[in-house]
């Protein structure tokens, strides 16, 4: 991982090795805080361009209000701190991660009067699952742990303390020689990966899980609207594990993971064992309008 010279930090930009926050952070203890996931990309003009940056903000703040934190900066002011912070980093492109932290004050359960802290990183960040992973596709494990219940967390928040769920079934899955976790929904569907959606193709039709415990995906939404364009079926339904193991095709998608295809779940091939026509073509779509060589979609890129 290559990393940014700077992290900005409530206002100010400081070196990378002097972000540091105090033992007693009240997020470090109970993990209310929310963030974002966003990359950025070295176009074929080798300009850096944002993918979908205010779809990012606007769910930062969508997340903060759901977790009732008042982020202390306006959205134009994050935005703009936020491009500050990428052209300070020196890297051409990579993942930026802004957190939204509750700080040190008073410690239990809850936060009188903690102040709101905010945090912008950048990283150089390749293939979340392997450069090979996104070529040949990955191994896939349904987790014992299931997803959270709608009204055990909020969903559509992204809260750090909820990505506990997360490391313990891809933790589980990796040990077992797997590639990452497929988690259930609190009533036995499919519902996503330990960080992306999850989309199957079967006899031409491109499916993917409803957003009712899951959460709304800027990548899973950029698939949605590809895959409209190409004039592929669509649809968004619950389905069952073994209802993937019949797939023709399946893929995972999100920020950090992109269009990652599955080959195999529970040591099921997924149809040919590799990934199939229609999972490469939106592929190949993504990646193009990411490098800047689809205009069609230019209106998804803010250069900086």
């Amino acid at each position: 991982m290559e990393k940014g010279k700077k992290i900005w930090m409530d206002g100010r930009l400081v070196n990378w090795k002097d972000a540091n926050v105090h033992i007693l952070t009240h997020t470090l203890h109970y993990g209310l805080g929310v963030f974002e996931g966003i990359r950025f990309y070295c176009t074929e003009d080798k300009r850096s361009a944002v993918y979908r940056f205010p779809e990012h903000t606007e769910r930062l703040f969508a997340s903060a209000h759901i977790a009732q934190m008042d982020i202390p900066f306006s959205q134009g002011e994050i935005s703009a701190a936020i491009i500050k912070t990428i052209k300070a980093s020196g890297l051409k492109d990579g993942y930026i991660r802004p957190l939204v932290y509750l700080g040190a004050g008073s410690m239990g359960i809850f936060p009188k009067n903690n102040p709101v802290k905010t945090a912008i990183a950048v990283w150089s960040w390749g293939a979340y699952l392997g450069e090979e992973g996104l070529k040949r596709g990955i191994r896939v494990k349904v987790s014992s742990f299931v997803r959270h219940h709608v009204n055990s967390c909020m969903t559509k928040a992204k809260i750090a303390g909820s990505y506990v769920n997360s490391i313990l079934a891809k933790r589980e899955v990796v040990a077992m020689g797997f590639d990452e976790a497929l988690l259930l929904d609190t009533d036995g569907y499919v519902a996503e990966g330990s960080g992306e959606n999850v989309f199957m193709v079967k006899d031409g039709i491109l499916k993917t899980t409803p957003l009712t415990s899951v959460l709304k995906g800027i990548t899973r939404d950029s698939v949605l609207t590809i895959a409209k364009d190409l004039g592929l079926s669509v649809c968004e339904e619950r389905f069952t594990r073994d209802e993937l193991y019949t797939a023709d095709e399946a893929f995972f998608t999100g920020t950090a993971a992109e269009i990652t295809p599955i080959r195999e779940v529970d040591l099921r091939a997924i149809g040919a064992g590799k990934p199939g026509p229609v999972t490469k073509k939106i592929q190949g779509v993504f990646f193009n309008i990411v490098k800047g060589k689809n205009k069609d979609y230019g209106r998804w890129l803010t250069y900086v």
